[in-house]
């Protein structure tokens, strides 16, 4: 299976606390391997991913770096496919079959901004990705997009060393661990 990793780029301490946490919360919940966070450096929200991490089992790999330009290049010499997450992009029922066929071979780095987007974010990656050619929000589109990638499996994605875990239950809820 190939990796996917998820690059917030831009995260702003003081006004992205709560949605950099739910693109994490999203990208590890749908699939992906890890999420890489750029912008201001957020020891909290490092901490409190890597907390959920601990409770609900991975493995899923958090970090941050300040250069995201050469994180780009890095992954993308790790034979690594850039999508960029953009409203500008080709929508995804058009790009899928190869995303898809790209991933066959190749790990998939997928780019989700916070303000607005570096011109050369563009340049880095292979394809811009829409999910409509809308405003939207950065967090329900990367869930769409770990779907359509997936195929509906990470749905079923067992998490290794998990202390709590989910029965699911029709009405009311049961959890498990400590």
């Amino acid at each position: 299976m190939f990796e996917v990793h998820v690059l917030r780029l831009g995260h702003r301490v003081s006004r992205d606390q709560r949605i950099s946490s739910h693109v994490a919360l999203v990208a590890r919940a749908h699939g992906a391997d890890g999420v890489i966070f750029s912008g201001q450096y957020d020891q909290r929200l490092l901490r409190s991913v890597r907390e959920v991490v601990a409770r609900w089992g991975g493995p899923f790999s958090v970090s941050y770096v300040a250069d995201w330009r050469r994180k780009i290049k890095e992954l993308k010499g790790q034979n690594f496919f850039v999508l960029v997450s953009t409203m500008y992009g080709i929508n995804l029922p058009d790009a899928i079959a190869e995303i898809r066929e790209v991933t066959e071979t190749r790990g998939l780095l997928i780019i989700v901004g916070s303000e607005k987007m570096p011109p050369d974010v563009y340049e880095l990656g292979d394809m811009n990705v829409a999910v409509t050619n809308q405003p939207s929000s950065e967090v329900a589109v990367l869930g769409i997009m770990l779907d359509w990638i997936f195929g509906g499996l990470e749905l079923s994605k067992e998490f290794k060393d998990a202390r709590l875990r989910i029965i699911p239950q029709r009405k009311g809820k049961n959890v498990i661990g400590s």
